[in-house]
């Protein structure tokens, strides 16, 4: 999120690949935290645990809260120039990975609790407000 809200500040949009239905998936830093320490602690040898509270939000909607946030416009930038704006995020910006933490909450009991990645922005956090 960093870089994004970088990116929008720098060019003066927040921008997503194509029509932006792109899929990411997120979790909060201390769900993730909360996992990994219970992983370290408790699992077993060569476990493998997806951490996600959101399994896929478009990079559209990522895109418009940074907008909303920054006070600039949200738009679309074709995939042959996502490199060009977003550096390196370009090379993934436009590739569709939605994730499913199903299979991890019922090995472990691990259930993300803190807010999603959405009104995480809007609370203001990522942009220096808190």
């Amino acid at each position: 999120m960093p870089q994004l809200i970088a990116t929008a500040r720098e060019k003066g949009v927040s921008a997503y690949v194509g029509d932006g239905s792109a899929r990411w998936p997120a979790v909060h830093r201390l769900d993730a935290a909360r996992l990994y320490r219970w992983a370290l602690e408790s699992a077993p040898a060569g476990s493998q645990y997806h951490a996600v509270g959101d399994e896929g939000l478009s990079l559209r909607s990522i895109a418009e809260v940074i907008g909303r946030r920054l006070g600039v416009p949200t738009g679309s930038v074709p995939v042959d120039r996502a490199v060009e704006h977003f550096g390196f995020l370009g090379l993934v910006a436009s590739l569709d990975c939605p994730a499913s933490s199903a299979l991890t909450r019922k090995q472990t009991g691990w259930e993300p609790v803190e807010v999603g990645l959405l009104d995480d922005l809007e609370a203001g956090y990522y942009f220096g407000e808190l």
